[in-house]
């Protein structure tokens, strides 16, 4: 038996490998398979099923494409209805892989069709559990993801409590637990940078799998903290129910280089967006005006998902030569599906065409605190909520670029506006959307609350330990 964890940091996801005999299933896949088939491939074994936890609501998978390349086999488990081709597997029911079998089980309150895939060795032998977004290191699945249900997120967290109890903390305590994400994922609020785990130690350790726990107590505990998910998350549960456009249809259309003609041309059509993928200092120094900054070398899928709210909107892009795919790779695991082009020659061309630049501002820390002291400015803080109230610069206001739409209209478009978050990304897509909705004068902190909380001088708030990573 070969068990190959496929961890991807932008999503904060796990994928899965499991191969017997020459055998292989595939575990909540991503959008690109082709990692997938060529690992297969490689190792002479043949996929006979890709197994889905559930649903998905922050990634788009890549359960059809690798189904129609491969022949395998899309399994769901109970109550899921899928507007395709899948087999439904029964609670309890196992499956044969090779010298191995993989029993389903159903573990409702994630979402109502959550399933474990349990695997059991050649001795038949409990040896690990894929438990999706149900449990994960440290954490558990919020309860509040499922798509028009008439549950409530307490019904849904008291299903899970009975999941737990019921199908997964009865089993030996030496079994892997592979969850579905890490942390970094909005799926939980607090899990760990640890990928896997045994399930002793999680019932040792998790605060969820308590074993004096009553179940009002874990409703409680589950619900506390949580905030609005994205908005792409009921859209991307959507397309994994419904189906989608092929991800090679999406790069063909998507690899398409555009002359400075035809950019500015595709730009006047109603509803197009520009995205800049480019570092944040590349971008602040000089970008097409209107342009939104979401930089590819961070989580640019996440942040895709919450700052283009239309999933079907055309998006022209700026790009690293050489990072034109891996742009668009990362667009469609979010369901961004639309992809006009991109400027041919980059923003290098845009500038030999003579056509006009925006920039933003950059205050370096000491430079801006001391700006900050003497002069006043006004100060939004875009970090999430449970960041800010941990610690922040005293005057500042809380502006969380996660939700940055709901409180545009509250700004002054005739203001002058500093930025920062933490380390410089967050605020640079906040000024640039600042600047596209209109505010003239923004500026940026370079190196964000992490770069001016350790100089003498700043006036920063007393550090309280965050209660939650959402």
């Amino acid at each position: 038996m070969e068990i190959e964890q496929i961890y991807t940091g932008c999503l904060a996801e796990a994928a899965y490998y499991i191969e017997s005999n020459g055998e292989a299933a595939i575990v909540d896949p991503l959008r690109e398979v082709e990692p997938y088939i060529a690992m297969a491939e490689k190792r002479g074994a043949k996929i006979k099923y890709v197994l889905e936890t559930h649903f998905h609501a922050d990634f788009v998978s890549g359960h059809l494409d690798l189904a129609k390349k491969t022949g395998a086999k899309i399994v769901y488990g109970p109550t899921a209805v899928a507007n395709f081709d899948a087999y439904i597997a029964e609670d309890g029911e196992e499956l044969s892989l090779g010298n191995i079998k993989i029993k389903v089980l159903h573990t409702p309150g994630h979402t109502m069709e959550s399933s474990t895939f349990l695997v059991l060795d050649e001795n038949n032998k409990p040896h690990s559990i894929y438990s999706g977004d149900t449990l994960f290191i440290g954490d558990v699945g919020r309860p509040d993801l499922a798509v028009k249900t008439h549950l409530t997120q307490k019904d849904l967290a008291g299903h899970l409590f009975e999941s737990l109890r019921n199908k997964i903390m009865p089993l030996p305590n030496d079994v892997i637990v592979y969850p579905g994400h890490g942390q970094g994922s909005a799926c939980g609020k607090n899990m760990s940078k640890e990928t896997f785990d045994t399930l002793g130690n999680q019932k040792a350790t998790n605060y969820a799998l308590r074993a004096d726990m009553t179940k009002e107590e874990f409703i409680k505990e589950v619900t506390t903290g949580l905030v609005a998910p994205p908005q792409y998350f009921p859209k991307n549960a959507v397309m994994n129910k419904m189906g989608y456009t092929s991800f090679d249809d999406v790069m063909s259309q998507g690899l398409n280089f555009l002359s400075i003609v035809d950019f500015k041309a595709e730009m006047q059509k109603e509803g197009t967006i520009i995205i800049d993928t480019r570092h944040y200092s590349k971008f602040t120094a000089g970008f097409i005006p209107q342009s939104i900054f979401i930089g590819i070398d961070d989580n640019f899928a996440p942040w895709m998902g919450v700052l283009i709210e239309d999933l079907d909107a055309p998006i022209l892009m700026i790009a690293d030569e050489g990072r034109e795919e891996e742009v668009i790779t990362r667009m469609a695991r979010v369901g961004y599906d639309n992809p006009v082009g991109f400027l041919k020659g980059g923003i290098e061309a845009w500038v030999a065409d003579g056509s006009a630049l925006d920039n933003i501002n950059n205050y370096e820390p000491r430079e801006f605190i001391e700006t900050y002291k003497t002069q006043g400015l006004e100060v939004l803080d875009v970090r999430k909520q449970s960041e800010f109230e941990s610690q922040h610069l005293e005057g500042a206001e809380n502006f969380p670029l996660d939700f940055i739409y709901k409180s545009l209209g509250q700004l002054n478009k005739d203001k002058a506006y500093t930025v920062h978050c933490a380390g410089g990304y967050r605020s640079v897509a906040a000024a640039s959307i600042m600047k596209k909705y209109g505010v003239k004068d923004v500026s940026n902190v370079l190196g964000g609350f992490n770069a001016m909380k350790v100089l003498d001088n700043a006036p920063v708030s007393a550090f309280h330990e965050q209660t939650t990573m959402l």
